[in-house]
């Protein structure tokens, strides 16, 4: 008999949102039903050892095996995260490393990130065939490169068509062996370090830059927003304001359905923070990464 295949997934967490890690991984693994093995690689940028301790306890069936990897491990030592203007965390540019901190037998790997509930079997979306592309994800909201509030905003000088479509980077599925063929670490800093005064959404910035027109396209059912009214989502993906936020004011369902998960979990019972901490947080990312691009 075949031994069941086994499904890698990766993530990127620091401490504030490890609550939210906590809702998808558990979504994840009460929805796994088929026989798949799953290692879960997260890339730990700052969760405290109560935080590490209290996710294992939050996982009791043994169907995700957790792999941690440091930020450190996470980059290879010679490519320098580009420190753009966002309000992102600089940890989003460790998925574009991906291929370097998993096994090299790994041909195939998905990417979540951690304001994410899955309400499918992940072996689902693991068995989704993406062909000879060396990535697969969904249409952002922004739809086009072209989009005036989001796509890329320098794409004619890029020789980008306008109507080109645009995917959104907070889920995909790669093919680590091509992306290390392609050199698509090195090439996705680069377009940042070029770019930097029109990079806007982070790391997705570049990787729709790399990736024109050479990516495959998923269900939008596999990334649903929270400011969407999917009615049978896969995936629910909190863009914007996250739900462990009283500001939150999008999709009531999609909330309510997070902290369904959340209270199967050790933080069950958690309140939403006040807003001032989500603006707190943001600022702080982009005070570090001034920082840090001071001190080059």
């Amino acid at each position: 008999m075949d031994t069941p295949e086994t499904i890698t997934l990766i993530t990127i967490c620091d401490n504030q949102f490890v609550v939210l890690m906590a809702a998808l991984l558990k979504s994840i693994e009460i929805n796994h039903q088929s026989e798949e093995n799953i290692n879960v690689y997260i890339v730990n940028d700052g969760i405290s050892k109560k935080n590490t301790d209290k996710l294992i306890r939050s996982l009791s069936t043994g169907k995700l095996n957790i792999i941690w990897k440091t930020m450190e491990e996470a980059i290879p030592q010679d490519l320098k995260i580009p420190l753009d203007s966002t309000t992102f965390p600089a940890n989003t540019y460790a998925r574009i490393c991906i291929p370097y901190f998993i096994p090299e037998e790994v041909t195939k790997a998905i990417y979540l990130d951690v304001d994410m509930i899955l309400l499918e079997d992940i072996s689902n979306l693991w068995k989704i065939d993406i062909g000879n592309f060396p990535i697969a994800a969904v249409s952002d909201r922004s739809e086009i490169v072209s989009s005036p509030w989001g796509g890329i905003k320098n794409y004619k000088q890029l020789g980008l068509h306008p109507k080109s479509k645009y995917f959104n980077s907070g889920m995909f599925i790669l093919n680590p062996p091509m992306w290390r063929k392609l050199e698509i670490s090195k090439k996705t800093f680069k377009c940042a370090e070029d770019n930097l005064l029109f990079v806007n959404f982070a790391d997705q910035y570049s990787l729709n830059v790399v990736f024109n027109e050479n990516w495959y396209e998923l269900d939008r059912r596999w990334n649903s927003y929270s400011q969407n009214s999917e009615p049978h989502p896969y995936l629910i993906h909190f863009t914007g304001i996250k739900p462990i936020y009283k500001g939150y004011n999008l999709n009531v369902v999609y909330r309510d359905i997070f902290f369904e998960y959340l209270n199967k979990t050790k933080w069950s019972g958690t309140k939403p923070k006040h807003n001032l901490i989500r603006l707190l947080k943001k600022t702080y990312n982009k005070i570090a990464k001034k920082l840090a691009s001071v001190s080059r």
